[in-house]
């Protein structure tokens, strides 16, 4: 078995999974429970977030329903079904492949509704540049999983 650090894709993917997991259970999941992105939010992670809401996502401000349930998602199912995730690219484990495919979907899916949210929403974003940059990764690592993993001869079982 190849070690991480000669398999540049799961690296690649592990780094921004371990950030994924992170921004999950510091932004997304408070903010999906109602804490404000506010400049007086009592979680200071949303405290920080504010001024670049206000700037380039301001649908953040007074989040709708879908964009609330896009957070709970991220923080309750994504960010902890990321952690098994980054275990099995790591380990090269066989059970990543139903976990990926599953994973990916969900993720994609997940996408779809706040990409739609965003568009058609309220509060299109000022700027589609820098707004695409930050959130099109979220889409396509997910996506480049699940290829990776269907398209894997590398995964072994546990043993």
């Amino acid at each position: 078995m190849k070690p991480i650090y000669r398999r540049p894709l799961d690296l690649v993917l592990v780094a921004f999974f371990s950030v994924s997991v992170l921004y999950g259970f510091l932004f997304s999941l408070p903010e999906g429970l109602g804490v404000p992105v506010a400049p007086d939010s009592p979680w200071p992670p949303l405290r920080g977030l504010y001024e670049w809401a206000v700037a380039e996502e301001p649908a953040h401000l007074d989040p709708p329903p879908t964009l609330l349930a896009a957070c709970l998602f991220d923080g309750f199912f994504q960010a902890p079904a990321l952690v098994f995730v980054i275990v099995g690219l790591v380990r090269l484990r066989s059970w990543l492949k139903p976990l990926g495919i599953f994973y990916a979907g969900a993720a994609a899916t997940n996408m779809f509704f706040y990409f739609t949210q965003t568009f058609l929403g309220s509060h299109p974003p000022p700027n589609l540049g820098y707004y695409l940059a930050f959130n099109l990764p979220w889409l396509i690592a997910p996506l480049a999983l699940g290829l990776r993993v269907m398209l894997a001869n590398d995964l072994v079982r546990a043993e």
